[in-house]
């Protein structure tokens, strides 16, 4: 490598484009065009497909940074690699956005008509599109392109009807009129995962249904007592044994009612009255209690969210209205005895945020408790087992915090059947199609050639395709799926060599959303395990710990912060400081700091290439020419190699980063660079290119616009993105002393012990001290190596150095693990540090007494997040050192 230089400072804007088209032109995002020896090893990601309903946030610039880094390593490691991208036509939320947009514009989709509004959403979708796949490639995103997958496209479509066809042939799929979770205003069912729940304070109404009802009940909604069947009560409830299993019959505001009394265990005898009035047509309990009691089923609220016909003037009033004026009826005639405020939970859309109400209504679901034939059993055992113990001869998944798998088996254990329809016009429809005025039923991967059938105008839920996401991608057309011997094939190379994926990344917030759904899919469908792990990162959340919002004015653009600091800078801050599962603190600051660290590493890169030229004929040195300094940073970068490797096959990403950084800028610029500038031996050259080479590789999946970068100016043939990961080889000849990095170490203690303490005294730099040192058993070490000692900024001039002695009058004592150092610093009052330290020993103890006082605290500790806690431990650990350090000084004076 000849020297050349490089500009002062290194300019992400400049750089970042030409770099990704020069990967992207390289054809080495394509596995294909990867070379790899006779033991090929394969290795793949799905890229969880962002919605395509507009920008990409913080969330998916972490999901994306993490991925980039497995995959950018295990390409290093000679693996063929492939990241397959894709984007999800989001049925639900992609119609919302839509409808928002003709709203603005004073229109409607009834306006428009089904035709025209699916051809907006359409367009809208295309849009937003070219809009995600720019923003994934600023982020450096290395995936394979021209294997792009949508959900919606006819490729994912035919895997969709083809399992939609081999569950409805299993009997898993079944048509039923039961109760759902209906969205008034997105006119459309909900699966349980989609509803979100929020607590509301309401008020809680203790009424009699007429004068001659024999006792009372309580209700937090007394519009639908409209619809009672039946009033339940606990079987220990003494005050109404004496109704058990009777129908009493009554007139409710004027609308007869037959209400059964029955018992269930579950009634809480101190909530309200502690008797239920049971509607089961608006209450998923109550539709369970209906089918223990056979019930009858009245339907009193529509699909828009209104009273239906039948129930005198309440009839056509929408909920809030009705509800009214019932209340007032109810007190007219003195009916209601108690009123209270209580807190309650109440259930939400996920997407527009309108109150769920449940409703039955005729809708497809899958049978998760019906026993498969070919398995002998369920689909929640499959996927249970798949996570428990393994199975079909697979490793089980592991799930990344293992935390998550606790949660995972709850959830699955007390699975409901999962409504997979949809009434909205945007989606995969229904593979169902019906002869009019006929009972005759078609169900098929394609549509029947014979006319006069008619399709099924439901869709269906999102994540019934987005569930079959790791084999549907690896599928490149419609006809590479078929259904052979009771199961999906997909017949490509892609898929017997890819799946399955090696690691799902997601956030743990769609664990039931996706990774479940994924999990049954998989199982059932193609008999294979979808992923090997499973790697959960947390939320992005601001400085403060609150969720990111417009509204809340605190939202990080990702976008806007790679413009600004660039790429690599916005990567790091989404990585080091993070662990699996828990939600990270964001500040632009913290960008802006790695900023400064891509601008380290350019400026360490730019004086290495500047001011060495490695002898491309000899790239080994002879161990008896090196200076203790290049033994100890040669076994550190050998460590650093090691457990980088560690770190990132265990998904420690964090600690991966920071030891990292700790070794570039502490170790390598802060230490040996500085050792070299008055070190000149001709090993510095080898040893330095050595260096730089190993770290480039090292950062390059964390950072690999500006590794790429200073690659491209050593000199280098291939792109470092396909260079070989670095191992543990050293470019040094003979035995290395095991011993150097202990001894350099002891050098570094020395040294940084005497800047502290020339600093504590208030010593001016530009004065020189004198030294005398006790060397002890380490006489020899620091003879050899008080160049080491006199030239890395102490500031000291005459250094005697002694086996031992008696201790020197008048003198700063430092101990560094038995050598005994003693500074001689002209004019110091002595009387004056002893007051002044034990003045900073006092206020330490104050600090240090509160932190504890604060991490003591069950209070702080339960409410406090994990983040605030971290910081506080930290900070009472670097207070302590610091007051032993005083106390230490204090002593020796």
């Amino acid at each position: 490598m000849s020297k050349k230089d490089l500009p002062k400072t290194y300019n992400p804007l400049k750089n970042e484009n030409k770099i990704y088209k020069k990967w992207e032109k390289s054809g080495y995002f394509n596995p294909n065009n990867l070379t790899s020896d006779k033991n090929i090893q394969y290795y793949s990601i799905v890229m969880p497909p962002p919605n395509v309903t507009g920008v990409l946030h913080m969330g998916h610039a972490s999901m994306l940074a993490i991925q980039d880094i497995l995959i950018r390593y295990n390409r290093m490691l000679g693996k063929k690699t492939l990241w397959i991208p894709g984007t999800d036509h989001a049925s639900i939320a992609t119609s919302n956005k839509v409808e928002q947009i003709l709203k603005k514009e004073g229109t409607n989709k009834h306006e428009l008509g089904k035709e025209n509004f699916l051809k907006r959403v359409h367009d809208f979708g295309k849009s937003s599109h070219s809009t995600i796949t720019n923003q994934i490639k600023k982020m450096g995103s290395s995936c394979d392109w021209s294997r792009e997958a949508y959900t919606l496209d006819k490729t994912r479509s035919k895997a969709v009807n083809a399992t939609f066809k081999l569950m409805y042939d299993d009997g898993l799929i079944y048509q039923a009129d039961k109760i759902t979770n209906w969205c008034p205003n997105c006119q459309s069912t909900l699966s349980d995962d989609e509803v979100e729940h929020a607590d509301q304070h309401t008020i809680l109404y203790t009424f009699k249904y007429s004068e001659d009802f024999p006792f009372t009940i309580s209700t937090t909604r007394p519009e639908t007592k409209l619809g009672d069947t039946g009033v339940a009560i606990n079987l220990k409830d003494k005050r109404y044994n004496k109704y058990l299993g009777k129908t009493l019959k009554t007139k409710f505001i004027g609308i007869p009612l037959e209400l059964k009394i029955i018992a269930n265990r579950e009634i809480n005898m101190e909530f309200g009255s502690g008797a239920v009035g049971v509607t089961p047509a608006h209450s998923l309990t109550d539709w369970k209690i209906m089918e223990e009691n056979d019930l009858k089923i009245i339907k009193v609220i529509n699909e828009e969210g209104n009273i239906n016909p039948n129930f005198g003037k309440y009839s056509g009033l929408p909920i809030i209205k009705a509800r009214k004026l019932i209340l007032e009826k109810l007190k007219n005639k003195n009916l209601i005895i108690k009123e209270e405020e209580i807190k309650n939970s109440i259930a939400k859309c996920y997407r527009c945020n309108s109150v769920i109400e449940p409703l039955p209504s005729l809708q497809w679901f899958i049978n998760v408790n019906k026993k498969i034939k070919k398995f002998n059993k369920t689909i929640k055992e499959l996927s249970i087992e798949a996570v428990k113990t393994g199975i079909f001869n697979k490793q089980k998944i592991n799930i990344i915090p293992s935390r998550f798998e606790k949660i995972y088996f709850h959830w699955m254990e007390n699975l409901r059947d999962w409504c997979i329809s949809r009434q909205i016009w945007y989606g995969h429809r229904i593979p169902v199609w019906h002869k009019k005025n006929q009972k005759n039923t078609y169900v098929g991967v394609e549509p029947p050639k014979e006319k006069g059938w008619i399709q099924e105008t439901d869709t269906l839920d999102t994540w019934f395709s987005s569930g079959l996401w790791t084999f549907s991608s690896l599928a490149n057309k419609p006809s590479d799926i078929e259904i052979k011997n009771g199961k999906i094939r997909i017949n490509t190379n892609e898929f017997k060599n890819f799946h399955p994926i090696n690691v799902l990344e997601t956030g743990h917030d769609i664990i039931f959303f996706w990774v479940a759904k994924m999990i049954i899919m998989t199982t059932y469908a193609v008999e294979d395990i979808p992923f090997q792990d499973v790697y959960l990162h947390g939320l992005i959340l601001d400085e403060h710990g609150k969720k990111m919002s417009k509204s809340k004015g605190n939202v990080i653009n990702p976008l806007d912060m790679i413009d600004k600091y660039g790429t690599d800078a916005t990567r790091l801050s989404l990585i080091i400081g993070t662990t699996p599962g828990n939600n990270l603190r964001l500040s632009e600051n913290k960008i802006a700091n790695f900023r400064n660290f891509t601008n380290k590493l350019w400026n360490i890169s730019r004086y290495i290439i500047s001011n060495y030229e490695s002898d491309n004929n000899k790239n080994i040195c002879d161990i008896n020419k090196l200076t203790l300094a290049d033994k100890w940073i040669i076994t550190k970068l050998n460590k650093l190699i090691e457990l980088t490797e560690k770190n990132i096959s265990s998904y420690k990403f964090s600690k991966a980063g920071e030891n990292l950084k700790e070794f570039t800028w502490n170790d390598l610029a802060d230490w040996y660079l500085e050792v070299s500038k008055f070190e000149k031996t001709r090993s510095k050259n080898t040893i330095l290119n050595h260096i730089l080479n190993v770290i480039l590789k090292l950062w390059h999946p964390y950072m690999p616009y500006v590794t790429e970068t200073i690659w491209s100016n050593l000199g280098k043939q291939n792109l470092l993105m396909v260079s070989q990961w670095p191992t543990k080889k050293s470019p040094i000849t003979g035995n290395q002393s095991n011993n150097s990095e202990d001894n350099f170490d002891l050098i570094k203690d020395i040294i940084i012990a005497i800047r502290f303490a020339r600093a504590s005294y208030g010593v001016n730099p530009k004065i020189k001290i004198n030294t005398t040192i006790f060397a002890h058993n380490n006489i020899n070490l620091i003879k050899n190596n008080l160049s080491l000692i006199k030239n890395l900024r102490t500031g000291l001039d005459n250094i005697e150095v002694k086996e031992k002695g008696e201790k020197i009058k008048n003198s700063i004592y430092l101990n560094i693990k038995n050598i005994e150092i003693f500074l001689l610093i002209p004019n110091l009052d002595f009387n004056k540090e002893k007051l002044r330290l034990m003045k900073e020993i006092k206020n330490k103890n104050n600090v240090i007494k509160k932190i504890k006082s604060k991490l003591e605290n069950a209070n702080f500790i339960n409410n406090a997040s994990h983040d605030i806690i971290i910081i506080e431990r930290r900070k009472l650990g670097i207070l302590t050192e610091e007051l032993d350090q005083i106390q230490n000084q204090h002593n020796n004076l």
